[in-house]
C-alpha cells in the first residue's frame, strides 16, 4: 500500500471511524482531482497575536469619544445596536473584526444563490417569545398574529417539503427516525419518549412558567426542572429504561445538531430542552422551521439595516479599560486595531457592551488579565467544520428524494442542507452545506485537530463521508470551501447551565455589559438576540433612557 493511501486512511479513520474509512479509502474517486477551494474566515492571525499578549497602543491624536461601544458584530452585538437604535440612542459604534457580520450566523453568495456558513434555521416562535416575533414582524416574515398571539409566518419562509431524510444501508428514507426495520419495542420506546417530552412541554411551575421555553430566561428555574442539569442526557435515558438503538441514535443526533456534543456529554436539561421547547403543548407537533438559502444571515441583514452607519468592520478590539472609581468609572478606554494590524484607534466611552464569547471577554477587560473571574472560566466551546460544495447538477439518490436536510445514519457528521431547496429549484446547479461537529471530550484537542487539518484534507473527509450516499459527488463538485470554527458554540455539559457561573457572568462590571448566546448556555439565535437586547436595555436604564422593556415575559 502506498504511503499516500495509508495517510488518507489514517485521516478518514480519525474523523469518520474505521468502518467508513476502510470501505472508502481505496476507492476510484481518489484518482479524481479535488475541486478548487479554500479555507475561509474567521480571521485567526490577529486573534492569535492578541492571545499571545500583543497589545498595540493608539497615538495621542488617535482617540475619539462616544457614549457607547459595542464589541462584536455577531447576532448579540447587532441585537444590542438594534435595540439602542429603536430607543433613539445613536451615539454608539460597533466594532467587528471580520468583513462579514453575523458571527456563526453569517452567510455567503454565489451565482447559484445564498448559502449559510453556520446557523441555518429558526423554529417558528411560540406566542410568549415576543422579542423574536417583534424582529420577524419588522422583517415582514410574520404577517400577523392569531388570537392566542401565535405568529403567522409567510409561507415562503417556512421550510419547504420534503424537510428531512435519512440515509441507511444504501437507501434514503423519509424523516430522521429510522422506522424501517424497527421492532415493536423500538416503536414503543419512541412513543414513550415522545409522551415524556410532551409532559415536560405541558409542565408549568408555581408561577405559571414553562419548564422549557425560548428564551430560557422566560422559563422555570424550579428545582424539579433544574436538577436535570446534574446528569447527562445519556444517563437520564438509561435511568428511564431507554435502550432502543434507533431512539438513542436520534437523541444523540439532536445533541450533536444543536450543541456539538454527544448525548453522553450533554446535560439532560439541554437534551430535553431541544425537544420540549419546540412544542406548543403536550400533543402538538414540533414548531415548523423557518429557513432561507443563506440561513440565518437573512435575519442578520435585517438587524444590520437600521445601524449600518454605526458599524465598523475589519476592526478588532484589543483592550477595554475602565478608568476612575470602581463603582462608576469616569470613562472606559477602548482600543481597536484594523485588520491590517497597523492602524490603531482609541475610543473613550461612557459604557461598553461586550458581545463576544467569555473566553475573549476575560482577555479584553484589562482588570481581568492577571486574575480572570472564576465564573467566566467555566465556559467551554466546541469546534465545527462547515463546508459549501458547489455542484454542477444534483446528485443521484436511491429511495426517498432530495430534502432540505439530509442526514447519514452511520456518520459522525450532520450531513448537509440544500441551498436551492427553499427556492423550489429541483434541477441544475446547487450548493450543499455540510456540517461536522468535533465532539472530542477535550475541546482544546478538538481545536488542535480542526486547525491542523487543511482544506484538501477536509475535502477528502467530506467526499468520503458523503460518498457513502453519493459516489459521484466528487465529479459533480466544481468548488469546495471550508469554514473552521474553533469556538463555534457553548457546550452545555452537565452542571453548567444551572450552575452559578453562567448567571454571574451576565452581570455588568464597572460600566461594561455582557451579551452573547453563551450566557444562556445553549447556542441559539434566539438566545443571542435576547442577551443583546438585555445588555442594551441595561445600558439604556443606566442613563434613564429606557421607557419600555422588550423583555418582560407575559403574565399569567
Amino acid at each position: 500500500m502506498s504511503e499516500g493511501r495509508s495517510n488518507r486512511r489514517e485521516l478518514l479513520v480519525s474523523f469518520l471511524g474505521s468502518t467508513v474509512a476502510l470501505s472508502l479509502s481505496g476507492c476510484q474517486a481518489k484518482r479524481t482531482p479535488l475541486p478548487p477551494g479554500e479555507i475561509v474566515g474567521p480571521s485567526v492571525f490577529l486573534g492569535h497575536r492578541f492571545r499571545d499578549g500583543w497589545r498595540p497602543r493608539p497615538a495621542a491624536d488617535a482617540w475619539e469619544t462616544c457614549e457607547t461601544v459595542i464589541v462584536g458584530g455577531g447576532v448579540a452585538g447587532l441585537a444590542a445596536g438594534w435595540r439602542l437604535t429603536h430607543a433613539g440612542h445613536r451615539d454608539f459604534v460597533l466594532f467587528e473584526l471580520e468583513a462579514e457580520l453575523g458571527g456563526t450566523a453569517r452567510g455567503g453568495e454565489s451565482s447559484v444563490g445564498g448559502y449559510p456558513w453556520g446557523a441555518h434555521y429558526v423554529p417558528v416562535p411560540l406566542a410568549d417569545n415576543r422579542l423574536l416575533i417583534r424582529l420577524l414582524r419588522e422583517a415582514g416574515i410574520v404577517e400577523g398574529l392569531s388570537e392566542d398571539g401565535s405568529p403567522l409566518v409567510a409561507e415562503q419562509h417556512r421550510c419547504r417539503d420534503p424537510q428531512e431524510r435519512l440515509f441507511f444501508r444504501g437507501r434514503w428514507m423519509e424523516g430522521l427516525y429510522l422506522h424501517s426495520g424497527a421492532t415493536a419495542e423500538d416503536e414503543e420506546q419512541f412513543r414513550r419518549f415522545q409522551q415524556e417530552v410532551g409532559t415536560w412541554a405541558a409542565c408549568r411551575d408555581g408561577r405559571g412558567r414553562r419548564a422549557f421555553t425560548i428564551p430560557i430566561a422566560n422559563g422555570s428555574d424550579d428545582p424539579e426542572v433544574t436538577r436535570l442539569d446534574r446528569l447527562s442526557m445519556a444517563d437520564w435515558l438509561r435511568q428511564r429504561g431507554y435502550n432502543s438503538r434507533r431512539l438513542l441514535w436520534l437523541i444523540d443526533y439532536a445533541c450533536r445538531d444543536d450543541y456539538g456534543l454527544t448525548a453522553d456529554q450533554t446535560s439532560a436539561w439541554a437534551g430535553l430542552f431541544y425537544f420540549a421547547s419546540r412544542l406548543r403543548d403536550a400533543t402538538a407537533e414540533p414548531q415548523p422551521l423557518m429557513t432561507w438559502p443563506e440561513g440565518n444571515a437573512r435575519l442578520v441583514r435585517w438587524l444590520r439595516q437600521p445601524q449600518c452607519d454605526r458599524i465598523r468592520t475589519g476592526w478588532m478590539v484589543t483592550e477595554i479599560s475602565p478608568l476612575g472609581s470602581d463603582e462608576i468609572p469616569e470613562e472606559i478606554a477602548v482600543v481597536a486595531v484594523n485588520a491590517d494590524g497597523r492602524t490603531v484607534r482609541g475610543v473613550r466611552a461612557r459604557r461598553v457592551i461586550v458581545a463576544v464569547p467569555q473566553f475573549l471577554a476575560v482577555r479584553l477587560v484589562s482588570d481581568w488579565r492577571e486574575r480572570p473571574p472564576p465564573a467566566r472560566l467555566t465556559f467551554h466551546y466546541g469546534s465545527w467544520v462547515v463546508a459549501n460544495l458547489h455542484l454542477r447538477n444534483r446528485p443521484k439518490s436511491r429511495g426517498f428524494p432530495l430534502a432540505w436536510d439530509n442526514v447519514l445514519y452511520e456518520s459522525p457528521s450532520l450531513g448537509y442542507v440544500v441551498n436551492t431547496h427553499q427556492q423550489g429549484r429541483d434541477y441544475g446547479p446547487m450548493i450543499l452545506t455540510y456540517y461536522f461537529p468535533l465532539t472530542d471530550s477535550d475541546p482544546r484537542q478538538a481545536r488542535q485537530r480542526l486547525l491542523s487539518t487543511d482544506r484538501d484534507d477536509w475535502a477528502e473527509v467530506i467526499f468520503a463521508d458523503l460518498g457513502q450516499a453519493h459516489p459521484e459527488l466528487r465529479t459533480l463538485t466544481t468548488r469546495l470551501d471550508v469554514m473552521r470554527w474553533g469556538h463555534a458554540m457553548i457546550r452545555p455539559t452537565p452542571g453548567f447551565l444551572w450552575g452559578t457561573g453562567r448567571r454571574q457572568a451576565a452581570q455588568p462590571y464597572r460600566g461594561i455589559h455582557f451579551a452573547g448566546a453563551d450566557l444562556s448556555g445553549v447556542p441559539l439565535f434566539e438566545e443571542a438576540l435576547y442577551h443583546g437586547v438585555r445588555a442594551a436595555e441595561e445600558r439604556l436604564a443606566a442613563v434613564g433612557l429606557l421607557s419600555e422593556t422588550w423583555l418582560e415575559p407575559p403574565r399569567g
